[in-house]
Parts: structure tokens; sequence; C-alpha cells
């Protein structure tokens, strides 16, 4: 009885410290947040793709890749926005930004994304997408950053670090934050990263990214890790 109790008491001061830890972790990041920029901290998310152009499809479902990216975005805005900072998405709805379907929708599409970006001056730009590969055993998330931005690099990291943990809960291998020269990384002299989020190559992956509870996982992880960036910047 007495080891019983014993477990019992230890489970308990387990999940409180657990706690705590985590209370902390919030604290501090709302903290850095403050001293930052007084708290008034805006982040761009960018959903890619939309409209005629539906990016990579899902290999057991079809699911499209603008659509997913379109409902994580707004997972992601719903916990940023919870932790204090300010969002502006560049696209709201499953249309494309192009206007119009003429023949250079795509050059069209992009040229507004930084059109908006550059509006919205923002202190960090997040892309959301989904990956392909050609072999359905690569799976996880894989963050990309613009090489001559060092805070970008950072903040790639920061977010990589996160959603490795995340995924190695499905005991998939740790990925790298990666330089890519992508337009949406050229847009902005701020922090700008492309998080994908899954492979939906992967029919593992695909499984957890259509998945409202898991978008929702994904969503705060993401938010997780711009916090923890801004922890770094700010010490």
């Amino acid at each position: 009885m007495k080891k019983v109790l014993f477990a019992v008491s230890m489970a308990v001061v387990v999940v409180f410290t657990a706690a705590v830890g985590l209370c902390m972790s919030v604290l501090t990041g709302a903290q850095a947040v403050a001293d930052f920029s007084d708290g008034g901290i805006r982040i761009v998310l960018d959903a890619g793709h939309g409209g005629i152009d539906g990016g990579v499809v899902g290999k057991s479902t079809g699911i499209k890749e603008s659509d997913l990216n379109l409902a994580i975005t707004y997972e992601v805005k719903n916990a940023l926005e919870a932790l204090g900072f300010e969002t502006v998405l560049t696209r709201r709805t499953e249309a494309g930004l192009y206007g119009t379907a003429a023949k250079g929708f795509k050059k069209r599409d992009m040229q507004k994304r930084k059109e908006l970006i550059e509006e919205a001056e923002p202190d960090l730009l997040l892309s959301i997408h989904q990956n392909y590969y050609p072999s359905k055993s690569v799976r996880g998330a894989q963050v990309f950053y613009n090489k001559t931005n060092q805070r970008g690099r950072k903040l790639a990291t920061s977010l990589q670090k996160k959603l490795n943990g995340l995924y190695k809960e499905e005991k998939v291998r740790k990925r790298t934050a990666t330089s890519g020269d992508y337009f949406l990384l050229n847009c902005s002299d701020c922090p700008s990263v492309i998080v994908e989020c899954g492979f939906l190559s992967s029919p593992e992956d695909e499984k957890l990214l259509i998945d409202e509870a898991w978008q929702k996982k994904l969503a705060d992880t993401i938010a997780s890790g711009v916090l923890a960036y801004f922890a770094d910047v700010s010490a």
C-alpha cells in the first residue's frame, strides 16, 4: 500500500513540475515578446498556393496542399494571437491571389503576396506549405530560410527544433533547418521562413495532416517555436 501511495505521490509531483515548467516557458516567452517590441509584434502568415494552383496532392486521400495550408494557417493564427501577437494573412480563402487565371497567374500571385507583405511591414513571415517526395518513407517537417538572413536562420532553427520534437512522438527522425532560394523568403528583410509541415507523399504524414487535432498541435508547436525565437533574440 505504501508503495502505491508513493507512486501516486511521485506521479503528482511529476505532473505538477511539468505544469510549472510549461507555465514558466509561456511566461518567459510572453516576457520576451513584450521586451522585444512592447508586445506589438506583427507576423504575416502566408498560406501557400490557392485557387487553380493546388500545390501537391495527398497520395492516399487526394487532398490538395492549398486546402491544408489554409486550414493550418488559421490554426497558427489562433495560436499566435492567443499569445498576444498580431497576425496578417496573405490568403484568407481557397482562392489564389492572381486575379485572373490567364497566362502568368503564378507570377501575379507571387507579386500580390509580396505587396501584402511589404504593406504589413511584419516582424516575421511564416509561409505554410506541405512537402512531397518520390519515396513514401520520407516524413516529417522541414523549415527553409534565406541564407543571407541570419535572423531568419535563427527563426528556422528554433521552429525546426520544436517540430522535430513533435514528430519524434511519431518516431520520425529529426531534420535540420535548410537554406533555400525561394521568392517568398526574399520579399522582406524580416526573418522569413517556409514551414513544410509534412509530406503528403507519406501515408502516415498525410493521415496526421488531415486530422484537425494534429493541425492544432502543429500550430501550437509553431507558436512555441516563435516564442523560443523571441526569447533567444531578446536574451
